[in-house]
C-alpha cells in the first residue's frame, strides 16, 4: 500500500517540507535538501533580490527537476501584500501553489487570522492552491477549509524558536476536524518534534531553522527525514493505550503462550 501525502490531488512520497532560509551557505542548503529526501521546498519570494538579474538567488541553485518550489508570502504584513506576493510567485514558478503568510508583527511573528482568511478567499477564487500558515486555532482552520484552502499549516510554537509543539491540544482538534492535510509549521527544534507531530496524525511538517542553523544541517535533515517516517509508521500502526498501572509484558500463565 502506497501511503502518500496528497495536496490538491498531487501525491508526494515525503511528508517533510523544507524551508530555504537562514542557511550559512548555498552548499549547506543544497546538501540538506537532498539528504532530507524532501520533495517540496519553500522560498520567500519577497525576500529575493529580483530587481537585479545579475544577482544569483536561491531559485538559481535549487534543482527544479527534483524539487517542487513552493513560493511563500513571507514579509507580507497585510492581505493585499500577500496577494501581490502570491501573484509574483506564480509568475516566477509558473505554478498556482502558494504558502500564505500574513504577519504584521515583527517581534513574535504571529500570523494575522483575519488577514490570512481574507487573502485566502481572494487567492482561492483566483485559482491558487493555498496552504495558509496560521495559529493553532480550530475555528480558523475550519473557516480556511471552507473557503477552499488545500491544506492548513498551524504553528507548533513561535517561528524559529525551536521550542517544539506547544499547541498540541489545539492541533489535535484541528486534525480531528480536518478534511485537508494538516502540516505542522514553525517551532520544531529536533527530529523528535517531527515524530511527535506525525504520531498525532499530522499529515506532514515544514522545517527550516532547526535544520538550517544546526551545526551540521545535512545530518539534521537526515534525522528529520527518519523521524517523519517513524512518526507516520507509529500513527498508522496504532499505539497501545496509556494506563495508570503496570501490566506484565510476559504471560502470567505459561501455558497461555503460543509459539509458532
Amino acid at each position: 500500500m502506497v501511503d502518500s501525502l496528497v495536496i490538491a490531488g498531487k501525491e508526494y512520497k515525503s511528508r517533510l517540507l523544507i524551508g530555504t532560509g537562514r542557511y550559512r551557505t548555498d552548499q549547506e542548503m543544497i546538501d540538506a535538501l537532498h539528504r532530507s529526501a524532501t520533495e517540496i521546498v519553500t522560498v520567500a519570494i519577497k525576500r529575493l533580490p529580483l530587481d537585479n538579474p545579475n544577482v544569483k538567488t536561491i531559485l538559481d541553485v535549487i534543482d527544479w527537476k527534483k524539487f517542487v518550489v513552493l513560493p511563500n508570502t513571507a514579509g507580507s504584513k497585510t492581505a493585499d501584500e500577500a496577494v501581490l506576493a502570491a501573484k509574483l510567485g506564480r509568475e516566477i514558478t509558473h505554478s498556482n501553489l502558494v504558502k500564505l503568510e500574513v504577519i504584521p508583527d515583527s517581534k513574535y511573528l504571529l500570523p494575522d487570522p483575519i488577514g490570512t482568511l481574507q487573502a485566502a478567499e481572494i487567492l482561492v477564487k483566483d485559482g491558487f492552491i493555498v496552504l495558509p500558515y496560521m495559529h493553532a486555532d480550530p475555528v480558523l482552520a475550519s473557516r480556511l477549509q471552507d473557503v477552499g484552502c488545500s491544506a492548513v499549516m498551524p504553528l507548533g510554537s513561535a517561528i524559529g524558536s525551536g521550542k517544539g509543539i506547544h499547541t498540541k491540544e489545539e492541533i489535535e482538534i484541528i486534525i480531528s476536524q480536518a478534511n485537508v492535510p494538516v502540516i505542522i509549521d514553525a517551532g520544531l527544534g529536533v527530529p523528535s518534534d517531527a515524530a511527535q507531530a506525525l504520531e498525532m496524525g499530522a499529515s506532514a511538517v515544514l522545517v527550516n531553522t532547526a535544520i538550517a542553523q544546526a551545526n551540521d544541517p545535512g545530518l539534521m535533515a537526515e534525522g528529520f527525514n527518519l523521524a517523519v517516517q517513524a512518526g507516520r509508521k507509529s500513527f498508522l500502526s496504532g499505539r497501545i493505550p496509556m494506563k495508570d498501572y503496570a501490566t506484565p509484558s510476559s504471560p502470567q500463565d505459561p501455558t497461555a503462550q503460543v509459539i509458532n
